[in-house]
């Protein structure tokens, strides 16, 4: 089977010709380092959906660094540019720790219709259990019938075991109910799935806040570590940033699950989540296999945008 790395490169064919390939072709012609020039790679930036803010301040970044190495070579400015997506990617993850998290580790899967919540929770769940860790799903979209009746089938498919509810049944009960049983039966993992809701819907955002609390509440004083995950579709761009604010503001979104990367040359909404919502992108998807979809990494994301 060829590498994560691999597929990821060929998931982002669209962004490397739309990003990487514009600017690597603006630096070819370039006659000299100059203002021409920052904007050239300005635009090869917003055209990617990094964002007009990400795109200003690594122009900004990369002259001071131009600056300050005193360098005429386009091979050296291709270098810097790599360095500072890096580094914003980096910042966007805040202090990382090599501490394991306390178990169970709960995983809410927000988001709106369509972008892939239950498919990834599939998909998370089977990294998970291959790699000798057992795991819970928790059917807590009770409005979609549908929806109960794939996570089963992601269930057998994944070998985990999954806490379910009758159609219409309360979603934070069933929250309540799998972070009990993840307790009892020392299991370290617990997906749970939500319905898919516009972020403009009050009602239903005010769900997603109860499910959250029903969590901590079941965690109890043991506590557990707890992310809300929200499933992007990448291929929305820039219309996904106001999704994510609202979402993060109700429910304390604190990773993104990015999906559908192969499916766009947007792929720069990477940059833009990391520097305007100071939130990291913790799972990339490019494809339908189970295997589409893995943790995040900022330096092999641009080595495969670039190399």
């Amino acid at each position: 089977m060829r590498s994560f790395f691999n597929r990821l490169k060929e998931g982002l064919t669209k962004t490397q010709k739309a990003l990487a390939g514009q600017i690597k072709e603006v630096l070819g012609l370039a006659p000299a380092i100059d203002d021409a020039l920052f904007e050239q790679i300005e635009t090869a930036l917003i055209g990617a959906d990094c964002g007009l803010s990400v795109a200003e301040e690594l122009i900004e970044r990369l002259k001071k660094r131009c600056a300050k190495e005193k360098t005429a070579e386009s091979s050296a400015v291709l270098g810097f540019i790599k360095d500072e997506m890096k580094t914003i990617l980096t910042e966007g993850r805040g202090a990382e720790t090599s501490a394991a998290p306390a178990t169970p580790m709960v995983m809410i899967f927000v988001g709106v219709n369509g972008v892939g919540k239950t498919t990834s929770i599939g998909k998370i769940g089977c990294h998970y259990t291959q790699a000798g860790q057992r795991v819970i799903f928790a059917a807590a979209d009770t409005f979609r019938a549908a929806a109960g009746e794939q996570l089963e089938i992601w269930a057998e498919r994944a070998n985990a075991q999954l806490v379910g509810s009758t159609a219409g049944g309360d979603p934070a009960a069933v929250a309540f109910d799998a972070v009990q049983a993840a307790k009892s039966r020392g299991i370290p993992h617990v997906l749970i799935d939500t319905a898919g809701r516009l972020h403009s819907k009050s009602n239903l955002m005010a769900e997603l806040a109860k499910i959250r609390r029903t969590v901590d509440k079941a965690l109890g004083p043991a506590g557990g570590t707890v992310e809300v995950l929200l499933v992007m579709d990448a291929t929305t761009g820039q219309n996904g940033l106001a999704q994510a604010a609202e979402f993060t503001k109700v429910a304390g979104v604190n990773g993104i699950v990015l999906t559908k990367l192969d499916g766009t040359a947007k792929g720069g909404i990477v940059l833009a989540i990391a520097h305007q919502l100071k939130i990291p992108v913790r799972w990339v998807g490019i494809g339908e296999g189970i295997d589409d979809l893995e943790t995040f990494d900022p330096d092999e994301f641009v080595q495969a945008l670039f190399d």
